[in-house]
């Protein structure tokens, strides 16, 4: 299945192919538009021939803090972000073989424990691992036992929460306007 989250078709496809730089679009997706944040894989990848993750891990910190600060930047926060993908991809390195898709996939877990292995991952809270396993599962068909309720609300269906609800313009509209929603409910007194 092809993901569309960033509005351009090659980064959309290397989303969609790469596990590595789809769990790398999520850890981006902080602070800085949904699209801009998926794009950036494609963006590192362009820039410096690959997205292997012990090559991310090993690459020289301040040389790649200038890859993220390039136009279009990867990121609004190059230094932090720049040093978050490193940290994620020697973890991806080392605990996981270099295979990020591992830890969705090896030994065949349930939902929750592909949440507990999300969360241990440097920058994914509970929120966003929860978000990226309902995108693992609403759009790459993931079918580990209890994935909906270990990734609930988003794993809900016919929900409009989040990036694993977007597969078109209108569905991106429709989450756009649920986030607005909830954002101005919790601005409201006694909210």
């Amino acid at each position: 299945m092809t993901l569309h989250l960033t509005g351009d078709s090659a980064a959309d496809t290397l989303l969609s192919e790469d596990p590595f730089a789809l769990l790398l679009g999520m850890l981006l997706d902080q602070q800085i538009a949904m699209e801009t944040a998926f794009a950036g894989p494609a963006k590192i990848r362009d820039r410096i021939g690959t997205l292997d993750p012990a090559a991310l891990a090993g690459f020289d910190a301040d040389a790649f803090v200038e890859v993220f600060r390039q136009t279009p930047a990867v990121h609004r926060f190059p230094g932090s972000m720049a040093a978050r993908v490193q940290t994620v991809a020697g973890v991806v390195a080392t605990d996981w073989d270099g295979d990020a898709s591992a830890i969705w996939t090896s030994g065949s877990p349930d939902g929750a424990e592909i949440l507990r292995r999300l969360k241990g991952l440097p920058g994914f809270g509970e929120q966003k691992a929860k978000i990226f396993l309902a995108l693992l599962g609403k759009r790459l068909g993931i079918t580990a036992a209890g994935w909906r309720e270990a990734s609930a609300p988003y794993g809900e269906e016919g929900s409009f929460r989040s990036v694993a609800d977007i597969v078109d313009a209108d569905t991106l509209t429709r989450v756009r306007e649920t986030k607005r929603a909830a954002k101005a409910a919790a601005k409201k007194p006694g909210a």
